[in-house]
């Protein structure tokens, strides 16, 4: 699993901002902070209220020049419906092939549901290096980040 002080690997996949762009993370450094939030699934209660969670505290990352992208294993037109049915407005990464969760080691089973190969629910702050600055992960995808804490890590690098 990626941590702190690892270089975050570098990845190129479909990016979802109402329309359907490609995204290569080492492209978009300039961005950094980049604050990339992987979550299970779209449209689930948990992961809905931690994405819109972001999104009411949106103004407080970018206040710090932060850029944040949500990321899951949902196709990029799901993840559009998701971003406007829910009202949010930064970008959402679709990792359909999973090679992002499987090169950042965030992998998951639902064996209690059948389904294989989602994202674990974790925050990373990447900067501009491409170093993970900070990181937290969690094994039980209803819990949900200190986002206090993610945000406190933006402000140390600002």
């Amino acid at each position: 699993m990626v941590d702190v002080g690892d270089t975050a690997p570098d990845f190129t996949a479909p990016l979802a901002n109402g329309d359907v762009h490609e995204f290569t993370l080492s492209e978009r450094l300039g961005e950094a902070p980049l604050v990339l939030a992987f979550f299970p699934g779209a449209f689930t209660g948990v992961c809905t209220h931690e994405m819109e969670t972001f999104e009411e505290r949106l103004d407080e990352f970018t206040g710090l020049d932060a850029t944040i992208y949500g990321i899951s294993v949902d196709t990029p037109f799901a993840l559009n419906a998701f971003r406007e049915d829910s009202g949010l407005t930064y970008d959402f990464i679709s990792d359909t092939n999973r090679r992002i969760v499987e090169a950042y080691g965030l992998s998951m089973d639902f064996a209690s549901m059948g389904i294989d190969d989602v994202a674990k629910r974790a925050v990373l702050v990447v900067d501009g290096d491409r170093v993970v600055q900070y990181a937290w992960v969690s094994d039980d995808p209803s819990i949900e980040p200190d986002y206090d804490e993610v945000h406190e890590a933006v402000a140390d690098l600002a």
